[in-house]
């Protein structure tokens, strides 16, 4: 297996160590978990669900600056592990930069994703970081079977959960920060109890 594979964030998972995005290279039945950051993770599930917000996250403001600027993000690569940190890097040509001699920028995976989703642009995955730690995915799919048989006994807690949530998406919409920090913090609380 040599080269860089075009994958796909096949699924966004919660974990009881945090949330991680499956990154599935085409035409295998393996995906990576990449662990990512709650902030991130909702970002990257704003712009997978299509939410236009009052006012620009960081990734839409990153991308209305390349755009101003005549620049654009051709790919995403996730193209090694180094210390069991995975890193990433942006692809962006326009202006002095081609095919041939792009801008490469330094990413953090969780960014990378935000951004390739916003832009549908494409995402790689190395070969070396699919032979470190793709997981073939039977594993996942007979976790999500079990998570989903979990939860149907946690609808209760899952309401108030999804009321939070909302509250939180209708602070940020209306710029009350303040707010929606106290109400992140009350889920993330809620969520520690769980």
């Amino acid at each position: 297996m040599r080269g860089m594979y075009v994958s796909e964030i096949w699924s966004i998972v919660k974990t009881k160590h945090g949330n991680a995005v499956l990154l599935k290279p085409r035409h295998m039945n393996i995906a990576v978990p990449i662990f990512i950051g709650a902030l991130e993770t909702q970002s990257i599930l704003i712009a997978k669900e299509g939410l236009r917000l009052s006012r620009p996250l960081t990734h839409d403001l990153f991308i209305n600056m390349l755009s101003h600027v005549n620049l654009t993000i051709r790919k995403v690569e996730i193209i090694e592990i180094k210390d069991d940190t995975y890193h990433a890097r942006l692809i962006i040509t326009g202006g002095v930069y081609s095919n041939e001699t792009p801008l490469i920028l330094d990413s953090r995976p969780s960014d990378a994703f935000a951004i390739a989703i916003r832009k549908k642009c494409p995402i790689y995955l190395s070969a070396s970081v699919i032979e470190q730690t793709g997981i073939h995915l039977d594993y996942f799919i007979n976790e999500l079977m079990h998570q989903e048989q979990s939860s149907s006994d946690e609808n209760e807690s899952n309401d108030r959960f999804k009321s939070l949530r909302e509250q939180l998406e209708q602070a940020v919409a209306e710029e009350e920060y303040e707010q929606a920090a106290e109400i992140r913090d009350l889920i993330r609380k809620l969520d520690a109890n769980d």
